[in-house]
C-alpha cells in the first residue's frame, strides 16, 4: 500500500470504504471497523475486508475514507491497520454511493430511496445533490416535499462535515458535531475557537473534559480566565450530579484545582469571585453545625451554590415556614372532628383496623399543614394513605395524588384506586413556558399527597411548593431508608432531621405475603442483619460466584434460561437486573452488552449505530434526562419499536405510547437490560436480579442493597458472594449530601 516518509517514520496509507463498525467507544472514540480497501493485499479476509483500529470520529458504513498509520500483527486478532488519522471523502463508485446515502446519513434518504437515486444518476449523484437538487424530482417516488427535505439535510450535512474536519482530532462524534452545528450554525467553528468552554454550557452531551481538551489543543493557556471559570462551574455541576446542593468553598477550590490540574489556588479563588460578581454563583456563610457533612471544628463555612440550587433551597424553606405559620386551613372542619366514630365506620368498611401509629399518621395529615409518613415495606404506608383519602372523600374534601415518576404514579393509582399523576403533569408543565401552577396560580386542592417522596429532588420540590397555597395540606409519603433522590438534595431526610414537621415512622410489619422472604430480608438488612441466603423459600435466592466475568455470565444465564424455564417469566418484560456500579464485566455497561447479545442478538431485527451505541429493534432502553417536549423523564424504560431510515428517527414504545427520537436525540437513551440501583427508584418489577461482588465495594452500602431488594414484587435473585453482601449490610453510613435545608427549617 502507498505510504510516505515523515522524519524517521514511514507512515502508511490505506484507502477504502467502511463496510461495518464492529465496536465504537463513545467516551474516547476507540473504534474497530472492517474496511473494504481499494487495492487488495495479502491478509485480506475472505469477505475482502481488513480490520482497522484506532481513536476515530464516528464513521458510517459506506463512507469513503483514507487512513494514515501502520500495519500491526495482534497476537490474538491477527493483522490490523492501526490508524493515527483519517480523512473522510465521498465515495467514488456507484455501490459506494448507494451504501453511503443509504446509511441513514441524510434525512429523507433510506436504503430504498438511495438505490433509486443512484440508479438514476449514477456517478453524477453527488454532483446533482450539490448543484441541481431539483432534479431529484425525476426519481420515482421523490416528491416535492421529500426533495426539499433531502436538499436541506444534504446542505446541513456538508456544513457538519466542515465542523467534523475541525473537531475530529478531538474525538468528537458525528452526533455531537451535528448538535454543535445546530446550536451555532455557520458560526460553529468561530464560536468553538473563541471559547470552547461554552460547549460544556450550551450543548448537552459535551462536558468540561471534552471542551478542555479542545481548548488545550487550540493553545489556550492553563490559567485562562475562561478555563478557570469553566472549571469552577463544572465542579459545582458535578457536585450537583452527585446530589449536593452546594460545595463548601475550600472543597470547591480543591476539586477545581484537581480538575484543572493547576497549583494556582489564587486563580481559582479569583474565578469564584468573578462568577459571584456576575451572579453565576451564590455564596452564603453557613454555620458548620448546620451541616452534617462538615466537621464541627470548621466553624463557619462559605457555601457556594449554583443559582438554581440556592433559590430552590431558600425558597423551599420559606414556603414551608409560610404553610406552617399560616392560620388558615382548608381542612379546618376536621381539626375538631370526632375521630372515633369516623375511623370506626371506615374500619367497618375495610374490615381492617388502624394501629396507634397509623391512626396518629392519619390525624397528623389532616390536622397539620405539612406532615411526613415513612416506614419500610409491609408496614402499612399505603393502607394509611388510603385511610386519609377515605376520610377526605367522606368529608367532601378535594385532594390530588402525585409521585416524582410516571411509574410511581401508576403504582399509586393502582394501590389507592384514585387518579394519580407525575408532579410535572400535576403542575401542568409546558416546554418553553414552565409550570402552569405556581405562586400566582396555585392548585385547587385541600390536600396534596406525594408518594415515593424519597425520590423528589430539591428543584422539583420547590416547584411543587410554589403551587401549593398556604391553606392547603401537604402529606409526604416515602421510605427514608431508601437511596436519596437522583437529583440534588435529600429532601425527605432533611425534613425529618429538621424536627420542624410532625413525622410518623411505621415500624410494625404486616405484609408477609405467605411467608415472603423479600420483606423479611429487606427488614433484616435495614436492621444491620445478614439476609437469609439459604434458598429455602420460593422468592429469595442466592447464587455464589466470586469471579466478575463468571458472575456476569451467570446473571445472563439466570435471566435468559433459568428463570423462564423454572418460573415461566419473560426475561425482558418481567426481569430487571439492578447493578451497584457501571464499570467492569458485572457492571451496568458490561451486562448490557452481554444481555443484548443474548436476549436480542443480531439477525432479523433492524439495527443502527447512534452516538456510539448499537441500537436494535426490540432493545430495552431507558431515558436518561427529562425531555418535556416528549413527556419522557429520567428513568423511564421502553422498547425500541422501529427505525425510519429515511426520516432518521427511532421509535420507542414507552408506557403504552410511541415516542419518536431524531438521530441526534438518541444520546438521551441507554440500554436498560441492566440499570443502576439509583435509576430503579420508584419502580417495582416482578423479578429483580442483583450482582453483589466485592469488586463493587466502593458502592456497597446498606441503603443501596435495601433499595434494590425492595424493588421486587415476586422474586429476588442475588449473584455474588456472601462477603460482599456482608460489606453492604455493615456499611450503614449514608453518604452525606451538602444541603442547608434542614438548618433553614430549624428555629433560628
Amino acid at each position: 500500500m502507498p505510504g510516505e516518509l515523515r522524519g524517521s517514520l514511514f507512515v502508511e496509507k490505506l484507502k477504502g470504504s467502511v463496510e461495518r463498525i464492529t465496536f465504537y467507544n463513545e467516551e474516547n472514540g476507540y473504534t474497530v471497523l472492517r474496511l473494504k480497501p481499494e487495492q487488495l493485499r495479502l491478509g485480506v479476509s475472505r469477505d475482502g475486508t481488513v480490520t482497522v483500529v484506532g481513536a476515530l470520529p464516528e464513521l458510517q458504513p459506506g463512507e469513503a475514507v483514507e487512513f494514515e498509520g501502520e500495519w500491526t500483527n495482534d497476537p490474538k486478532y491477527g493483522q490490523q491497520f492501526k490508524a493515527e488519522a483519517v480523512r473522510q471523502s465521498v465515495p467514488a463508485t456507484v455501490e459506494g454511493m448507494r451504501r453511503y446515502l443509504g446509511s441513514g446519513l441524510i434525512k429523507g434518504i433510506g436504503p430504498k430511496t438511495a438505490e433509486k437515486i443512484v440508479d438514476h444518476f449514477g456517478l453524477h449523484t453527488l454532483d446533482v445533490l450539490d448543484r441541481e437538487p431539483d432534479r431529484l424530482l425525476d426519481v420515482l417516488d421523490v416528491g416535492h416535499k421529500r426533495m426539499q427535505m433531502i436538499t436541506r439535510a444534504w446542505r446541513e450535512q456538508q456544513a457538519v462535515k466542515e465542523v467534523m474536519l475541525f473537531l475530529q482530532g478531538h474525538q468528537i462524534s458525528t452526533g455531537l458535531a451535528v448538535k454543535i452545528y445546530k446550536q451555532y450554525g455557520d458560526d460553529a467553528i468561530a464560536k468553538v475557537t473563541e471559547n470552547p468552554y461554552a460547549l460544556a454550557r450550551d450543548i448537552w452531551g459535551i462536558g468540561f473534559l471534552t471542551a478542555d481538551k479542545i481548548a488545550r489543543d487550540l493553545g489556550l493557556p492553563d490559567d485562562s480566565p475562561h478555563r478557570m471559570a469553566a472549571g469552577v462551574v463544572y465542579a459545582l455541576n458535578e457536585a450537583t450530579n452527585d446530589g449536593h446542593v452546594f460545595l463548601p468553598r475550600p472543597a470547591l477550590v480543591d476539586q477545581a484545582a484537581e480538575l484543572l490540574r493547576v497549583e494556582d489556588r489564587a486563580g481559582i479563588e479569583g474565578a469564584i469571585e468573578r462568577l459571584h460578581a456576575a451572579g453565576e454563583v451564590m455564596i452564603e456563610p453557613l454555620p458548620a453545625s448546620a451541616l452534617d457533612a462538615v466537621p464541627e471544628s470548621a466553624g463557619e463555612v462559605e457555601a457556594v451554590y449554583l443559582p438554581p440550587m440556592y433559590y430552590s433551597e431558600v425558597g423551599s424553606a420559606r414556603k414551608l415556614r409560610l404553610m406552617l405559620d399560616a392560620p388558615d386551613s382548608r381542612l379546618a372542619d376536621l381539626r375538631h372532628a370526632h375521630w372515633g366514630p369516623l375511623l370506626a365506620s371506615l374500619r367497618a368498611e375495610s374490615a381492617v383496623s388502624l394501629t396507634d401509629q397509623q391512626r396518629q399518621a392519619v390525624q397528623q395529615a389532616l390536622t397539620n399543614k405539612v406532615s411526613v409518613l415513612t416506614g419500610g415495606p409491609g408496614t402499612g404506608k399505603t393502607f394509611t394513605t388510603r385511610t386519609v383519602i377515605a376520610v377526605l372523600i367522606q368529608s367532601g374534601h378535594r385532594f390530588v395524588l402525585c409521585s416524582p415518576t410516571g411509574r410511581a404514579a401508576k403504582r399509586l393509582a393502582e394501590a389507592t384506586g384514585q387518579p394519580a399523576q407525575t408532579i410535572h403533569r400535576l403542575l401542568g408543565f409546558s416546554p418553553g413556558e414552565g409550570f402552569t401552577y405556581n405562586d400566582e396560580n396555585p392548585l385547587d386542592a385541600d390536600v396534596v399527597v406525594v408518594d415515593e417522596a424519597s425520590m423528589i429532588d430539591l428543584s422539583l420540590f420547590y416547584s411543587l411548593l410554589k403551587a401549593i397555597a398556604p391553606s392547603t395540606h401537604l402529606l409526604l409519603v416515602g421510605d427514608v431508608d431508601q437511596l436519596p433522590s437522583v437529583g440534588a438534595g435529600d429532601v425527605l431526610r432533611d425534613l425529618i432531621r429538621s424536627g420542624a414537621l410532625p413525622v410518623t415512622r411505621l415500624e410494625a410489619i404486616f405484609r408477609q405475603e405467605g411467608g415472603s422472604q423479600i420483606i423479611r430480608n429487606a427488614h433484616r438488612i435495614n436492621q444491620g442483619e445478614q439476609p437469609d441466603t439459604r434458598n429455602e423459600g420460593q422468592d429469595f435466592f442466592f447464587f455464589g460466584e466470586e469471579d466478575p466475568e463468571a458472575a456476569a455470565a451467570l446473571v445472563v444465564d439466570i435471566v435468559q434460561n433459568r428463570l423462564p424455564a423454572r418460573f415461566g417469566v419473560d426475561p425482558l418484560e418481567d426481569v430487571q437486573v439492578l447493578v451497584p456500579m457501571y464499570r467492569g464485566p458485572a457492571g451496568v455497561d458490561g451486562l448490557n452488552r452481554a444481555m443484548q447479545a443474548a436476549l436480542n442478538p443480531p439477525g432479523r431485527p433492524a439495527e443502527h449505530r447512534l452516538m456510539g451505541r448499537l441500537f436494535r429493534v426490540g432493545d430495552k432502553v431507558m431515558q436518561t434526562r427529562n425531555n418535556y417536549d416528549k413527556e419522557v423523564y429520567n428513568g423511564d424504560i421502553g422498547r425500541i419499536f422501529a427505525f425510519d431510515f429515511e426520516e432518521q428517527t427511532m421509535i420507542v414504545r414507552m408506557e403504552g405510547r410511541r415516542v419518536t427520537y431524531d438521530w441526534a436525540e438518541c444520546d438521551e437513551l441507554v440500554h436498560a437490560y441492566a440499570i443502576s440501583v439509583h435509576k430503579s427508584q420508584g419502580s417495582e418489577y416482578p423479578v429483580v436480579v442483583v450482582p453483589v461482588l466485592t469488586q463493587h465495594f466502593m458502592m456497597l452500602q446498606r441503603n443501596l442493597l435495601y433499595t434494590a431488594i425492595t424493588r421486587a414484587r415476586r422474586m429476588v435473585v442475588l449473584v455474588g458472594t456472601r462477603k460482599a453482601i456482608a460489606i453492604a449490610v455493615k456499611n450503614d453510613r449514608v453518604a452525606q449530601r451538602y444541603s442547608g435545608l434542614a438548618w433553614r427549617m430549624r428555629d433560628r
